[in-house]
């Protein structure tokens, strides 16, 4: 299976011509988050819009800038894998909507629980659905898909305790790049908003030829 990881979008499709040869050759897009700049629905369904003009296989996720209405409207267009679980081609994806706000440790420190209490029944759904990809906007913590101590613990934990094959996050634009944790291979794609997204591929269980692209 050939994949392609986007994130950050913000309502920018300047780059998406020049990606079109890859998205349209891809078997599945991936969005991890922050599909809008706190847009709403409108510009979600313009950028979903000109996406599917490409590949019209898409699962995504909302970022912080992505109010509940971009949620209701992914979940509407039966794209939305935030807490739920959609098996593609024998792969099960599940995703994890939002991002801790470093800027206000309270509400932070709210939100990692929340995570927290998420992973934890998205690990109850998907108990036996292995190959697992996960997709969450914020990244995990202690890798380098993270910096700043911007990541956060509990997904880190679960991508360690429950062994994705793939984890695709974003959020962090500066901290575009991969990692490894025991068996999962870790992809921020960068900020598609500033020409960067990943490729990569899924044969026989196992992430291969991962590649970040920037235009």
């Amino acid at each position: 299976m050939k994949i392609i990881a986007l994130a950050d979008i913000h309502n920018g499709l300047g780059y998406l011509a020049d990606a079109a040869a890859d998205l349209k050759a891809a078997d599945l897009i991936l969005i991890a988050g922050d599909i809008t700049n706190f847009g709403g629905v409108n510009q979600a369904k313009l950028v979903i819009g000109e996406i599917r003009n490409c590949n019209q296989n898409i699962l995504a996720i909302g970022g912080n800038c992505d109010g509940p209405e971009v949620g209701a409207y992914l979940t509407g267009e039966g794209i939305n894998i935030h807490s739920n679980c959609i098996e593609f081609d024998g792969i099960n994806f599940v995703g994890l909507a939002g991002s801790i706000d470093a800027s206000r440790p309270q509400l932070g420190n709210s939100l990692e629980e929340h995570f927290a209490n998420t992973l934890a029944e998205i690990e109850t759904q998907t108990a036996g659905a292995d190959p697992l990809v996960l997709v969450t906007h914020q990244p995990a913590s202690q890798t380098a898909v993270e910096n700043r101590g911007g990541g956060s613990d509990a997904i880190y934990e679960f991508i360690e305790r429950r062994q994705p094959i793939l984890a695709v996050s974003g959020h962090i634009h500066e901290a575009v790049g991969t990692d490894i944790v025991g068996n999962c291979t870790l992809v921020n794609p960068g900020s598609f908003h500033d020409g960067s997204y990943a490729s990569l591929e899924i044969n026989a269980g196992q992430v291969k030829n991962v590649r970040i692209h920037t235009l």
